[in-house]
């Protein structure tokens, strides 16, 4: 298993590597924001999935890596307080003491009382950063300039995007060594039960402290990156929508997997940046696809891929690829009645569409979707989404009862994920 993950990992590093050579610069930009999204939500993941600590104010230290970045861009007249290459440096020394300070604080409660802290100090800065227009500079923000080094001069986007990429495979190594190490086993512990790692004689609060500062520090190094990408910040960085972004991020990928974050954070993030030019609507399937994630795979997208390995290696192909062609069918139904009708809503229910009605004395003109016209008041509109959505429901209730079917026609074995997690991420039950 290790030699087939190790495998899977060296083919994704070299197609991240020779992806630049086949993609165009829009999609190299978008990769670097898959790329830094991927960093910082692995490193809220290690303080909220691994250790069990739900932060709602992660921005803030993304936020401080990206304005201590620019500070030091900026510095000694523009040359630079060091290599642009190492600029993730002054990143990460800037979330780690800042996390160190506020973790201090915030680890002294658990549960939402944590959450309502870190909530609280994302939303502090936020607040006072327009006014410390020395530090954050104000309603405009910074702005800098990357400067060239090592005969690199990182004017065009492919050189940012590899100096990315390295500080990116770099720090989730580290983080994959943490987990490895006492403390990271400790974090591990923090997330279990906390009475029995007090009463083994660990000190929670500075455990949870210095989990909550490495965290902090990695994802300063994500918002270092960020700074260096667009060569700027503003203080909006500090917004909740990020705290919130990376959240549904982590656990749609799946927080207590290592690189599951890392999957959803680059999914979501390149959901965004198709969806968005096809729709504004795009958040709204964003919301959706989070629910749908929570109600029927609570483990994320990694969990429902381990449960999936777990049962072909069970049952093997031949005994499931009528559930996954069922699976297969029963999403495509359900994604095309879904978008129909968010679509057909969201014109009907537009300034344009209510404008369009008074300019041409109709109060119900056709609505174009898709290529062609549909009638609002006629029933054949209506009726196109609720069969696909009904047929979607249809499909997914048998390829479920196939998977079932054919996990109990396997051999038993009552320990195996693939009947304790598996049959329930697959067939929608949660536990």
């Amino acid at each position: 298993m290790n030699r087939r993950f190790l495998l899977v990992g060296l083919l994704v590093v070299i197609a991240l590597v020779a992806a630049p050579l086949v993609m165009s610069q829009s999609l190299i930009n978008a990769g670097i924001q898959m790329l830094i999204a991927s960093l910082f939500a692995c490193a809220f993941s290690l303080l909220c999935g691994q250790a069990g600590m739900l932060s709602f104010g992660h921005s803030a230290f993304f936020g401080a890596g990206a304005f201590a970045t620019v500070h030091a861009m900026d510095a000694m007249g523009g040359a630079g307080l060091l290599p642009t290459p190492f600029m993730p440096l002054v990143g990460a020394v800037t979330g780690l003491l800042v996390g160190l300070v506020a973790g201090w604080f915030a680890t002294k409660r658990t549960g939402v009382y944590f959450a309502m802290i870190t909530l609280a100090i994302g939303e502090l800065l936020y607040a006072l950063a327009p006014h410390l227009s020395g530090w954050f500079g104000g309603e405009a923000g910074l702005s800098t300039m990357r400067m060239p080094a090592f005969g690199l001069s990182f004017a065009d986007n492919v050189q940012v995007y590899y100096l990315t990429l390295a500080w990116v495979l770099l720090c989730l190594g580290l983080l994959y060594l943490f987990m490895r190490t006492p403390l990271g086993r400790v974090a591990l512990g923090l997330r279990e039960n906390t009475h029995r790692m007090r009463f083994f004689g660990y000190n929670v609060h500075v455990a949870s402290t210095l989990v909550f500062a490495i965290s902090t520090m990695f994802s300063g190094v994500a918002g270092a990156l960020q700074a260096i990408n667009i060569e700027s910040a503003n203080y909006v960085i500090f917004n909740l929508d990020l705290s919130a972004q990376v959240l549904l991020n982590s656990y749609i990928g799946g927080v207590t997997y290592f690189l599951g974050p890392a999957v959803g954070a680059a999914l979501m993030s390149f959901f965004g940046y198709v969806v968005s030019d096809l729709t504004t609507s795009w958040l709204l399937y964003q919301g959706l696809l989070f629910v749908l994630v929570m109600l029927f795979m609570p483990r994320g997208i990694a969990g429902l891929v381990h449960a999936v390995a777990q049962a072909l290696r069970r049952c093997g192909f031949a005994r499931l690829w009528r559930a996954f062609a069922l699976y297969l069918g029963a999403t495509a139904l359900l994604v095309a009645g879904t978008t129909f009708l968010v679509e057909l809503l969201q014109r009907l229910f537009s300034q344009d569409y209510r404008a369009l009605s008074q300019i041409g004395g109709n109060a119900w003109p056709d609505i174009p979707l898709f290529g062609a016209s549909w009638a609002p008041l006629s029933v054949l509109t209506w009726l196109l989404p609720v069969l696909l959505l009904t047929a979607g429901i249809w499909l997914l209730a048998r390829a479920a009862r196939h998977w079932r079917r054919a996990l109990a026609l396997a051999a038993p074995d009552d320990d195996s994920p693939a009947t304790t997690g598996g049959g329930r991420l697959v067939s929608g039950a949660s536990s």
